[in-house]
């Protein structure tokens, strides 16, 4: 067999990847360590780039976690290897997150698919309003399939239950702007000038809905319309509900993977998504996003589909500063031929 090599420019474009995915506030709390013997790579938590305000248990960050781990997932294939992850793989070390074994593939087949791995560099949050157009029932099909192969629960929300949903954001929107450690977190990671890596740029907030209707999150923590831009939303938003069974660490990262593998089938069919948070930040307002229907699950994220701008890119810091320690340059890495441990997941 002949020997496959993961070098340097490789190994940087699979943490470009990773780190392409979303995470509250683009804290991008993650980093990434290599294991050269056994051709290894983990997910460590960033903690110091933790919201202890607004998620004070991390589930928001195993979730940014779970999502790049997807991102590596989908990269790994690309290239033609196959990822065997293990979530949560040493309970002595509760900041790995997950290990990922790289073996070799005899399919040059990719396991997710070209169009998935070509959305990883196409998804971007959009904060601006969409077009009063439905999305496709076989679209909504197809992403309510992705959410369940990853161990999670997609269900579409009628008109009713979506303007309650939205209520409920609007209450914890509120709640936020009322309490003064969350609102200062929220404006701390907010990119004003442009120039930082990290955080929300001005460019990609966009506007706030004229009627306050969809309650999108405000940054700046100012709910006057005269200090914020304004425009019409959408009148009867699509609105999806990710949710799983239990409500462990191990549940937040598959709903993390769960979600990625949402927003880039959504990605490749062309439409736009932003995710609404606020409500999963209090715990009485998150129960009250659990449906009558499925009074047992637990909602881990609120997803908006639709049609219009695809909003602008978040930055994202160089992939070398989430590498610990940061590699050889010059790494060449042999990939063993599929022997290693075998997947408990995937």
């Amino acid at each position: 067999m002949s020997a496959t090599y993961l070098d340097s420019s490789a190994l940087e474009k699979l943490i470009s990847a990773a780190v392409a995915a979303p995470s509250m506030h683009n804290t991008q709390p993650w980093r990434f360590r290599l294991d050269a013997d056994s051709t290894t790579m983990e997910i460590h938590a960033a903690a110091e780039r933790g919201l202890p305000h607004e998620d004070p248990h991390g589930r928001a960050l195993h979730i940014s976690a779970g999502a790049a781990l997807f991102n590596l997932r989908v990269a790994v294939s690309q290239f033609g290897w196959k990822p065997v992850t293990r979530l949560l793989p040493d309970p002595h070390h509760p900041g790995l997150l997950a290990s990922m074994h790289i073996t070799m593939r005899t399919s040059p087949r990719t396991l997710h698919g070209d169009d998935l791995y070509e959305a990883i560099w196409h998804r971007h949050s959009s904060r601006f309003p969409f077009a009063n157009q439905p999305v496709p029932g076989a679209v909504l099909h197809e992403l309510a399939e992705a959410a369940h192969s990853e161990g999670a629960t997609l269900a579409v929300t009628e008109p009713r239950e979506t303007a309650r949903l939205l209520r409920v954001t609007a209450e914890a929107e509120h709640r936020n702007h009322a309490d003064p450690s969350r609102s200062t977190e929220s404006r701390r990671w907010t990119n004003r000038d442009g120039a930082a890596d990290t955080g929300i740029p001005s460019t990609a907030l966009g506007p706030q809905d004229t009627f306050e209707q969809l309650p999108l999150r405000d940054f700046s923590a100012r709910r006057s319309l005269e200090q914020l831009p304004a425009r019409p939303f959408e009148r009867t938003p699509t609105l999806v509900s990710l949710s799983t069974c239990h409500d462990r660490r191990i549940d937040w990262l598959r709903a993390g993977q769960a979600l990625e593998r949402v927003l880039l089938v959504a990605t490749a069919h062309g439409v736009r998504t932003s995710l609404l948070h606020q409500a999963l930040e209090w715990a009485d307002l998150r129960d009250e996003l659990r449906s009558a229907t499925s009074p047992f699950d637990h909602v881990q994220m609120l997803i908006r589909l639709g049609y219009g701008p695809e909003g602008p890119p978040t930055p994202r810091r160089a992939p070398r500063l989430f590498l610990d320690p940061d590699p050889d340059p010059y790494l060449d890495l042999d990939l063993d031929d599929g022997t290693g441990p075998q997947p408990d997941q995937h």
